[in-house]
């Protein structure tokens, strides 16, 4: 069988992302969809900017901070995955 590459290879959440995207291994894909889906249903995007995600207490674990962009996003995430 082929080894899976980047976004398809199943990465295992943190404790701390788990509470938001449960605590299966996931693709990549799905953990950054699975946030984005949180953000939405929570309505945690800035509207005076779109591009900038408020964190709510569950993000702010995993973000580090109030704030980011969508495009430091998935640098945060990254830190929570193995």
């Amino acid at each position: 069988m082929a080894q899976q590459s980047g976004l398809q290879r199943p990465v295992t959440p943190s404790a701390d992302l788990a509470a938001i995207t449960g605590s299966d291994p996931l693709p990549r894909s799905q953990v950054v969809k699975k946030v984005w889906d949180h953000i939405k249903a929570n309505n945690l995007q800035n509207p005076a900017n779109k591009r900038e995600i408020l964190a709510d207490d569950k993000l702010k674990k995993i973000f580090g901070k109030d704030k980011v962009s969508m495009f430091e996003m998935n640098k945060h995430i990254s830190a929570h995955v193995k």
